[in-house]
């Protein structure tokens, strides 16, 4: 499937909305969407501690997107018109028992987003190569862009937009386990937030913010060490972010978040 991706974006400027009538064309770009929507191939991958994207993913997301057609879109009382499908659309009582997912009313799921067991999506947009890994918490008016990495027992708060790209050369943002995300931050492109870290309400982070260790002095760009506590200050009349401490993982399961914020 990877080949056969790379070399229709080789001739992606020559592809239009009726290439999907083509068979092979069709066959690959909608196998890709599913294998994304079951978890089976991710926009990125973590190797030898180091992030690495599949860009062939990434391409047959965006193909998929310039190839479909708009059509309309019925999910309960509410209509859309879109050219990609909602992830639950066939689904049925046992398959949301089986997959181990809950998911409240008001969320919108695109096809090609992977939910782990033990999630739970309250009133939220996921989009397509959105993967979110087991027992994650998104919480109320979250958006997840294109290709976002959520990691395993994370929770994120209320409000909190986590940017997606459709470029092939950009990595995808990227939340690692066991991390916290205070309400109405803002997550832009390119950043990865390290694991077991604590974001507190508030926080813009893109990858031109400066996250400044306090202890240390030192700056970050683009990303948060892990077991790091994040929190939103005023510098020299700019936001910026500050590492306020740094914690280990028996703080973080002994301490209530809340405590840790204080503290």
């Amino acid at each position: 499937m990877k080949s056969y991706i790379d070399s229709l974006w080789e001739v992606r400027d020559t592809l239009t909305k009726d290439s999907l009538k083509e068979a092979e064309i069709k066959k690959a770009l909608l196998d890709a969407i599913d294998d994304l929507d079951k978890g089976k191939i991710r926009v990125a991958y973590k190797e030898n501690l180091e992030w690495k994207m599949n860009e062939w993913v990434k391409k047959a997301i965006i193909l998929y997107i310039k190839v479909s057609q708009n059509y309309m879109i019925t999910n309960g009382t509410h209509k859309f018109y879109d050219n990609v499908a909602l992830k639950f659309d066939s689904w049925d009582h046992s398959k949301f028992e089986t997959a181990g997912i809950k998911i409240t009313a008001g969320s919108t799921v695109k096809k090609g987003a992977y939910i782990s067991k033990g999630c739970i999506i309250k009133s939220s947009f996921i989009e397509s190569g959105v993967f979110i890994d087991e027992n994650s918490l998104i919480e109320y008016n979250c958006t997840l862009g294109v290709g976002v990495q959520v990691g395993k027992n994370c929770h994120i708060e209320s409000y909190v937009g986590i940017e997606g790209n459709l470029s092939i050369y950009t990595m995808p943002t990227i939340i690692e386990d066991d991390v916290y995300i205070g309400a109405k931050s803002q997550i832009g492109n390119e950043v990865i937030v390290g694991e077991g870290s604590i974001l507190a309400m508030g926080c813009l982070i893109d990858k031109y913010t400066p996250i400044i260790d306090n202890e240390t002095g030192q700056i970050f760009y683009g990303q948060i060490p892990p077991y790091s506590v994040v929190k939103p200050t005023f510098k020299d009349g700019k936001m910026v972010c500050t590492i306020s401490q740094r914690i280990d993982k028996k703080q973080k399961s002994e301490l209530s978040i809340k405590e840790i914020l204080k503290d």
